[in-house]
Order: C-alpha cells, then structure tokens, then sequence
C-alpha cells in the first residue's frame, strides 16, 4: 500500500513581514513533498511563526504554541520559528519541552522526530538559508506583501527589533522582480522594517524610488507601508502618486519635538503637517495611515494634548495606537517616568476616540463618489484607500468577480468600512 503523503499546518502571528516568512517556509516545505492544510489535528507538522515584538504579542505567540500542542494529533512534529524563536531560542526551548524544534532566522524547518536526549535548539547547528530570497507559493489572493529588506540600522528608543533582526540587509532588485512575477497577482504591497531606506545599505540610497517604478510595470497596484519620515523624498513622492496608489502609510510614532527626541527619533507635528498639506496640493484623493505610541516614558499631558490636536488637524484616513511596552535591552527599558498603565490605557482610549471619529467622517465623505476597486474576494474590494488586513473595506456585489478591478459607486458608510455598487456601463 502507498504511504499517504504528509502534510503541514503553518499559523502566523504578528506584522505582514512575518506572513511574508511563513510563505517561504511554506514554499519549501512543498517543495519536500508536504502538503499544507487548515486543520493542524490533522497535520504531521506544526509550523508557528511567532511574534517577540511587545509582551502581548509575545504572550499571545506563547498561548498559540500552547493550544496547538494540545491540538496536534500523536506524533505529529511541532516547530516553532520566527522571532520569539529568534530573540529567546535556548529560553524557549527550555521552557516549551513539548516542541521538537526552535528554529531561528535561517534555520531549516525540519519534517522528522526529535531524537530522545536531543535539546529543541540542538538543530540550529544545521545549515543556514536566505529566508528573503527563498520560493514561495502563487498567492491565492488578488495581492501579495513582498519583502524588500530584512533588519533595521535605526535606533529607536523603544525598538528591540534591531537587536534580533539585525542590520538592515536589502534584496537585489531582480530579486523581488521576479518574485512579484511569480505571484500573479494585481497588486503587491512592499514591506520592510525601513522601506524607505531601502538599498542604502548596498549604496544605493534612494533605490526605492527606481524599485517602485520597476514594479509598477508588472502589476497594476504598488503600494508602500512603513515609511520613515526622513526618507519621504518628492522623489518618492512622485513615484507613489504615479503609481495609482496614493497610499502614504507614515511611521510618526508622535508629534510633539521634545517627546520625539526621548523616542530617538526625526521631525515633528509641524513638519509632518507641511509634508502631509503638500501631497494633498499633489494628490486630494491622497490616503494616510500612521502608528502612534502611547505613553512611552516621560510622555506628559501636554505630549498628549498635542497629539490629540494634531490629529485633529492632520485628519488622517487611519491610525494605529499601541501602548508603550518596557523592552528588554532598549534604550527606553532604563528611562525614568515610565508612564503608569491605567494613564496609558486612558490616554489611548482618548486618541483611539478621536480618530474613530474623524475616520468615520472621512469615509462617509465618500459617499456618492466612484472609486476603482480590486475585488479581493466574493462581496469585498479594496480602493486605494484602503491597505489589506489593517484597513476598513468596501462591500460591493457578490457578483463582481475576485481578482478583477472595477468602477463602483460609494452608497454607504458604517464606520471604517463603506458598500458601493458597480458603475452601470453605456
């Protein structure tokens, strides 16, 4: 009788990059012979990718291991990679005995038993590989992230993501061109932990410019998330505003100058302002996402108060608030006033109810107008105001086929997501 052919379950936790892993592992684990599945009981091999950047996410990666250990039928192999296997491999190891395997960047996800008396680690001794360049699958959405760098030469007070990503370490440009070739799909969406700065590390400063243009001759939609401030050239700018997708997700963390500088980081509110005011004159249709930290250490009431007036007039489409999380090994870790947990909590719950405010504003200004849409899937498309998973969404027929692109008319909006209904042709 034949032997059936083994088969794994992969879950994903944390940022887009680490989606973009888990389809390289995924790709070479079918290029062994396995098959993937949805159900991890049925599963010969338990992949978790893992998230370390705060203690939620690392308590939430730790849960998962947890629940799908529970889950695994007898004798199935479970591995955890990522970057909890990465920052706390030999800790981890040590504390989950149940897993076969903690492999870290570049480590081989292996499909065999753990030999009796071998440590979860022992295998990191095996050769490594080049998570960024290896295969991965034709994605089975009409987009894609792609992953242009690894790393990160910033500083930042409270980012420990240097210290176990290392360096920023850019892909070359044929790279990622043959991989956006290879998805087949409509649009794909850059990421890295600096975008911006992409090829500065190869001396090519400014690289992400030429890297845009070079893409948008393969697919019908580029989009950027994660743009450092500094690096937000007009060069740049031109490039995304001819793209079709005048997407401008903003990494500003806060606004106010002083409170910047404890974060080790560039600008301020007024100059974000001028920047944002400016691509606006360029582009009225131009959406803009950023990230805030709320409480970092040293954080006053007056930091907040500029934060709340900013948003009020900066009025961006979306923005993310994510309370500050003491890191290990971060400048931050040893700063004096640290900011109490329930001030933390009341402060994002103040920024969190502003903006859902201006968002919802924003969107329902929408309606009545048309707008092009990427049909993701049955019933639900994407402008290009819209970023996948981070974003609200436009509901439009069930009968606009996924994977095609289509005018619609805006005729409702429900908070951060609106419906609109197909543009009737002549």
């Amino acid at each position: 009788m034949a032997q059936s052919q083994q088969s794994f379950h992969l879950h994903t936790l944390g940022c887009p990059k680490n989606q973009v892993d888990s389809d390289k592992i995924a790709g070479t684990l079918i290029d062994d012979g396995l098959i993937p599945t949805h159900d991890p009981s049925a599963a010969d091999l338990v992949v978790v990718n893992t998230c370390a950047f705060i203690e939620e996410a690392r308590e939430e990666s730790i849960n998962t291991i947890l629940a799908l250990e529970r889950e695994r039928s007898p004798g199935a192999r479970i591995v955890v990679t990522g970057c909890m296997a990465e920052r706390y491999g030999s800790e981890l190891a040590d504390a989950l005995p149940e897993v076969d395997q903690v492999a870290g960047f570049g480590v081989p996800v292996h499909f065999r038993t753990k030999p009796d008396g071998l440590s979860a680690t022992a295998e990191t001794q095996a050769p490594q590989f080049d998570l960024l360049n290896l295969r991965r699958p034709a994605s089975d959405l009409p987009w894609a992230y792609v992953k242009i760098a690894e790393g990160c030469d910033r500083a930042c007070g409270f980012c420990a993501i240097p210290s176990f990503r290392g360096p920023q370490k850019s892909r070359e440009v044929e790279s990622i061109l043959g991989e956006i070739e290879q998805l087949g799909v409509r649009e794909v969406v850059l990421v890295a932990q600096d975008l911006a700065s992409y090829g500065s590390d190869l001396g090519r400063r400014g690289a992400i410019v030429s890297l845009v243009q070079a893409a948008q001759e393969r697919v019908d939609r580029v989009r950027l998330l994660y743009l450092y401030p500094s690096d937000l050239s007009d060069e740049l700018i031109e490039a995304i505003l001819v793209s079709e997708v005048p997407y401008f997700d903003l990494s500003l963390q806060h606004v106010a100058r002083g409170h910047l500088r404890r974060m080790r980081r560039w600008g301020h509110g007024e100059k974000f302002l001028e920047r944002i005011k400016r691509i606006r004159e360029l582009c009225p249709d131009a959406a803009f996402r950023s990230n805030f930290i709320v409480g970092y250490p040293g954080e006053t009431e007056d930091d907040q108060a500029e934060l709340l007036t900013w948003l009020q007039e900066a009025q961006l489409d979306w923005c993310g608030f994510f309370t500050y999380s003491r890191e290990e090994g971060t400048y931050a870790s040893n700063l004096d006033d640290q900011v109490p947990t329930e001030l933390m909590r009341e402060r994002h719950a103040e920024l969190t109810e502003l903006q859902d405010v201006i968002t919802a504003t924003r969107r329902d200004g929408m309606v009545g107008k048309t707008i092009e849409v990427l049909v993701d899937r049955q019933g639900i498309g994407r402008s290009h105001r819209e970023a996948p998973e981070i974003d609200g969404v436009v509901h439009v027929p069930s009968t606009l086929k996924p994977g095609e692109i289509y005018d619609v008319v805006v005729t409702r909006s429900e908070g951060p997501d609106i419906e609109a209904v197909q543009v009737e042709t002549q």
